[in-house]
């Protein structure tokens, strides 16, 4: 089970990690250390709620690409248990999906573990120093994208790139539960 504490709440400074991503690379927060903002979805190849909104992620980091943010995805499931989100079907969705951004594999589940994350997908996003200043959902209608009436992320992205405080109530997103590993 993830620890609780205060990390993944609002204000708490982003947590290091180095995880390999689907282009065989090594990422960190650091390597986006440019970025003005940087977003850190937990998510993975089977959960029916991801793969209903990958291509909203897709958009949102074309959208916001040439404001200077940066989306890192990062799947923590258990693998053996869910083969579906192994490495190997990672690299086959992060090409099937056209990934624009780095997609990671939390193969000992600490950087999920320590974020508090508890579901795909469980989004983050943090300023240029590194604080957390939302934790929630992507919109309100994971379902059907021709619904959707509050893209909460594209919100709380435009207030951050202001330099505005997030002045909406921020809803936990909805999603699968992380596959812990026993």
């Amino acid at each position: 089970m993830p620890v609780s504490g205060t990390r993944g709440n609002i204000g708490s400074e982003i947590l290091s990690f180095s995880l390999k991503g689907t282009d065989g690379k090594f990422y960190s927060p650091e390597s986006f250390s440019d970025k003005d903002i940087l977003v850190v979805m937990f998510i993975c190849n089977h959960c029916p709620y991801v793969k209903a909104v990958t291509d909203r992620i897709v958009s949102y980091q074309k959208k916001y690409e040439s404001k200077n943010v940066q989306v890192i995805g990062i799947n923590s499931n258990d693998s053996e248990e869910y083969p579906e989100d192994s490495f190997e079907n990672m690299i086959s969705f992060a090409k099937e999906r056209s990934f624009n951004f780095p997609y990671l594999l939390d193969e000992t589940q600490k950087t999920a573990k320590d974020y508090d994350a508890v579901c795909t997908p469980d989004i983050y996003l943090f300023d240029k120093k590194r604080i957390l200043k939302y934790r929630g959902r992507l919109d309100d209608n994971w379902k059907d994208e021709s619904a959707v009436k509050s893209r909460d992320l594209e919100r709380a992205t435009e207030l951050t790139l202001e330099g505005k405080d997030i002045n909406f109530d921020q809803i936990p997103s909805m999603g699968c539960s992380i596959k812990w590993k026993q």
